[in-house]
This record gives structure tokens, C-alpha cells and sequence, in this order.
């Protein structure tokens, strides 16, 4: 296991950084939706500030749940919120 050492404000900074992000994903998936309709893999990578081949990673070890209709998958936003504070939590 590696140790990083940082300076107390800079922690503190990122933390609070962190929140603003997390506060902008939950007005992002809140705002003028609701939790039945589904986005698209550009808008899930979007959100989360990931590369497509992460999402796709997420697909293929069962980390965010999708449907796939012809060659195009699409994820609940339910599942998204629910992915976001699963990452909160392991902070």
C-alpha cells in the first residue's frame, strides 16, 4: 500500500470540491426528470465524467446495470444516483 502525504487545506479543498461535484450530479439527474427515464451511454459518461471504455467496464463487471435494445444501451437514472452514492460511501 502506498501513502500520500498532502497538506490539510488542500485535503479539505478536495473534499469540498468533491461535495460541489456531488451536488452538481444530483441536481443534474433531479433536474426536470424523473427517476423512470433512461439516458444514453454519452449522457452517462457525461454525468459521471468517465471514457466510454469505463462505462463499458461497468457494464462488464455488473458495477451500473443497463438494458440493451439493437446495439444501444440505456441506463436508469435510479441506477446512476444509486452508483454515485455507492461511491460516496466507499469515501
Amino acid at each position: 500500500m502506498e501513502i500520500i502525504v498532502i497538506e490539510k487545506r488542500t485535503f479539505e479543498q478536495m473534499i469540498q470540491a468533491f461535495a460541489s461535484f456531488v451536488n452538481q450530479i444530483k441536481e443534474l439527474c433531479h433536474k426536470g426528470q424523473n427517476n423512470s427515464e433512461w439516458l444514453n451511454n454519452n449522457e452517462v459518461c457525461e454525468l459521471l465524467k468517465i471514457s466510454k471504455r469505463t462505462l463499458q467496464s461497468y457494464r462488464d463487471n455488473g458495477t451500473i446495470p443497463f438494458s440493451q435494445i439493437g446495439h444501444k444501451c440505456y441506463y436508469r437514472i435510479v441506477d446512476i444516483e444509486q452508483f454515485i452514492n455507492n461511491q460516496q460511501n466507499k469515501k
